[in-house]
């Protein structure tokens, strides 16, 4: 069973950037899948970002492609997220999420385990 606790979040302004981290515990966090999603006031949580166990693929929600990064070292057991030229529309918690599988996957339901969130704040 992975643990996660995510880290990095704060209030920064439209055009800054931010790096999130998510550190797992457990002896087989390079097996997973690892994602973030995102969940702003009053609106469902929606994906993000996501990368396969050994980083050779990721994926993006379209409306963060070219500004957000998505990266882990399985050696620290941590994946981040690399956020460049934040809109206030960036403006969510943001989850970290370990998958059931191999599969990189967009969907909630394909992840098993959540983190706690963090807090991003983006000030126009």
């Amino acid at each position: 069973q992975v643990q996660l606790v995510e880290s990095g979040g704060g209030l920064v302004q439209a055009g800054g950037s931010l790096r999130l981290s998510c550190a797992a515990s457990g002896r087989t966090f390079s097996s997973y899948t690892m994602g973030w999603f995102r969940q702003a006031p009053g609106k469902e949580r929606e994906f993000v970002a996501a990368i396969s166990w050994s980083s050779d693929t990721t994926d993006y929600a379209d409306s963060v492609k070219g500004r957000f990064t998505i990266s882990r070292d399985n050696a620290k057991n941590t994946v981040y997220l690399q956020m460049n030229s934040l809109k206030p529309e960036d403006t969510a918690v943001y989850y970290c999420a370990a998958g059931r599988s191999f599969r990189v996957t967009k969907f909630p339901y394909e992840y098993r385990t959540w983190g706690q969130g963090t807090q991003v704040t983006v000030s126009s």
